[in-house]
Formats: structure tokens, sequence, C-alpha cells
């Protein structure tokens, strides 16, 4: 009875996953992050009128505001997840049984692109909805950077040239002076390999030692031939009695 109790206290105290979080002795999934603030429309004064009706304006919804736990999961069932209500929101998985409020701003707030995003819908005075620029894929090279009103525009790379999506300009491929051991692609450089050096030195090698013995061969057939033309020659004169033996 004491090692159960030991190995359901140690069950206990396991830590759940990433995308989880515990209640009680349970693991429950999280639920799903959102992005941005929801919000479907507001209500401003006409300003051109004496009287002070509302005008409605519909604001463009980029992604979901996330979502809450209605009911947190169960030995049999999984936790239960709805989204989260308007001008309330959620932008990371989450365990929450409330969704966090949005900031209100001014009436007059005029709202302008972040760095990295581009307008979708500009008004006069600014912009109603914006959205990140699009990022260049592998082989493909930035023609023409994103701004705070145009997409970034990608562009294949051509042949024998190469990206990895973050470059404005394609690389062209490396010429392996020995080996390519790695053709080039559109997304990749050209692998070279080197072993072919090795092989380069030792037919260099071999031809310098091939080179200086065949120099030293002709050093000494050249004088070995001058020994034999100067030994015949002191011969002939011994025998014909030009060269005397000198009186002691």
């Amino acid at each position: 009875v004491p090692i159960i109790l030991v190995l359901v206290s140690i069950g206990s105290c396991i830590a759940c996953g990433r995308a989880e979080y515990r209640i009680g002795d349970e693991c429950c999934p999280m639920c799903s992050q959102g992005k941005d603030c929801l919000f479907t429309s507001y209500e401003s004064p006409d300003i051109n009128t004496s009287s002070t009706p509302t005008e409605k304006h519909d604001i463009v919804i980029l992604s979901s505001a996330g979502n809450r736990v209605h009911k947190h999961c169960t030995e049999f069932t999984s936790t239960s997840c709805v989204p989260c209500v308007d001008s309330t929101f959620l932008d990371e998985p989450n365990g929450l049984i409330k969704c966090k409020v949005c900031t209100n701003c001014d009436p007059d707030t005029v709202c302008g692109t972040l760095e990295g995003f581009y307008c979708l819908d500009p008004t006069k005075d600014g912009c109603r909805a914006a959205q990140r620029h699009s990022s260049c894929k592998p082989g493909q090279y930035i023609s023409h950077t994103g701004t705070t009103s145009t997409d970034t525009v990608c562009v294949d790379c051509p042949g024998k040239t190469y990206s990895d999506g973050s470059l404005t300009s394609c690389q062209p491929h490396t010429e392996c002076e020995f080996l390519e051991i790695e053709p080039g692609t559109p997304w990749s450089d050209s692998e070279c390999g080197v072993n072919s050096l090795p092989t380069a030195g030792i037919i260099a090698g071999v031809l310098i030692c091939f080179l200086i013995g065949t120099i030293a061969g002709v050093c000494l057939f050249i004088i070995q031939a001058s020994i034999t033309v100067r030994d015949s020659t002191f011969c002939k004169l011994w025998s014909t009695g030009w060269l005397v033996q000198p009186s002691i």
C-alpha cells in the first residue's frame, strides 16, 4: 500500500506538456491563441450635422482574437474552448477562463502601420487594417522591399544562381576548381571538394622527382664518359712513348 501511494504521489507531480495546463490531477489541453483584438464595429458622432446621430464603421478583422476555457477537461472529456467576445483577446495558448480586455483608444486616435507591415485599408488620416510583409521563399530574392503601402515582391532566381529568401539579389553558384561534390540549386550554393588537391600534389611530386633523377643520370653519364675518354688518351700516349716516366 505505501508503494502504491508513493507511485500515485509521483504521478501527480509529473509536469504537464508545453501545450497543457494543470487542473487538479489532470493535464488539460490549452485553448488556441489569437493575434489581434476582435472589433466588429464602433459608433462615432457625425460632426457634420447639428444633431448627434451615430455612424457605424465596420472594422476589417484579420485574425481571430483567441479562445478561452469554457469547461476544464476531465478524465473522460477534453477541454471545452469558446472564442473571446468583442473587445477582448488572448494572444497565447492558455488555460484561462477569461479573456484579456483590449485597450480603448481615444475617438480621434490616428492609426498607422507598424514596421514590417503594410496597409490594406488606408484612410484619409491613417490606416484601418494592416498585414505583415510577405517573406520570400528559398530560391527567391527580394525584388522590391515592402513599404507601409505595398507588400514585398519576390522573384525566382534564374539559372546558376541562388538565394535563401533573404537576399535582394541572387548570387552566382561557385565554380569548383577541382571537384564539385554537390551541384548548386536555386536555394543553395555549389559544394566544392578539396580531395583532388592531394592527388595533384602527388603527381607534381612524382614529376619533380623524375626530372631530378633524369638530370642526375645525365650528369653521371657525362662524368663517366669524361673519365673513360681521359683514361683512353693516357694509355695511348704511354704506349707511343710520349709520356716518359720521371726519374727518381
